[in-house]
């Protein structure tokens, strides 16, 4: 347990979480190499299992460090504020490097994709069909999100449970849709730069509904746990402004990649 401080800053104790998750990181992305070149995934799902087992520890300490033992004071919860919207500016960027490569493949198609748009042979999704429940899914988990926060500022226990609950069902499902509609999908990820772009802008998207909803699910969890209070839970403040963000990438996604780019 550390030391009784006379500051408002947490010095933290040290840790082997950065060096586990550093060597987790390392061994999955390798473990992805060899998996693409040789075909064999053990090393990734290693790499896998050491990262998920490093965030279960390192999340462990970081909410006994909030809840139990005090550490989180104004000025730690302030600084914790500006590194996750210093996080969630970094994902904006990240997802913009996509819609960078398709708008320029798009707006000026090469002579080695038929000069048009989509390329020859891609038949792309109808947006009124699943990409539009989907949008209709998020936008849905965004106010069940939002009424979870709220009555959760409230004090009302039953129905920010509620909201928490029915935000990751609406996650799942829409994971589960995502899913269906690869699986049904008429193009693959080689077929041309098309295929490229869309995969990889929406299965990023995917995966960060993923970690949103595993995000959610443990906040559910602390707080059936009774960890938050109505003026002290930026954990859930946390994952709801990057459900937030899911929600509005989705919706440049659908604009952009379903509806103007089929």
């Amino acid at each position: 347990m550390s030391a009784p401080q006379n500051h408002p800053y947490h010095l933290v104790d040290q840790s082997p979480w950065p060096l586990t998750g550093a060597l987790g990181a390392l061994i999955t992305t390798t473990g992805l190499t060899k998996w693409f070149h040789q075909y064999d995934p053990s090393l990734f799902f290693l790499g896998m299992l050491i990262t998920l087992l490093t965030m279960i520890q390192w999340w462990r300490d970081v909410t006994r460090e909030g809840t139990y033992q005090g550490l989180h004071t104004m000025q730690v919860t302030l600084g914790l504020r500006w590194g996750m919207i210093l996080f969630i500016i970094s994902e904006v960027f990240f997802f913009v490097s996509f819609f960078w490569a398709f708008f320029h493949s798009s707006l000026a198609p090469t002579v080695e994709i038929g000069s048009f748009w989509p390329p020859a042979g891609i038949v792309p999704f109808n947006p009124m069909h699943i990409p539009l429940l989907n949008t209709a899914i998020l936008l849905a988990s965004g106010v069940t999100v939002t009424w979870a926060h709220h009555s959760l500022m409230e004090g009302n226990h039953t129905q920010a449970t509620q909201g928490l609950l029915l935000t990751i069902l609406l996650g799942l499902y829409f994971t589960a849709l995502q899913a269906y509609e690869y699986y049904e999908a008429p193009f693959t990820i080689a077929d041309a730069v098309y295929g490229s772009t869309f995969f990889m802008a929406t299965g990023f998207h995917g995966l960060h509904v993923i970690i949103g909803s595993t995000f959610l699910a443990t906040c559910l969890l602390r707080h059936l746990l009774s960890h938050f209070s109505p003026t002290h839970h930026f954990g859930f403040e946390a994952a709801a402004w990057y459900w937030h963000f899911v929600d509005v990438v989705w919706l440049f996604l659908y604009i952009s990649i379903y509806w103007w780019g089929g």
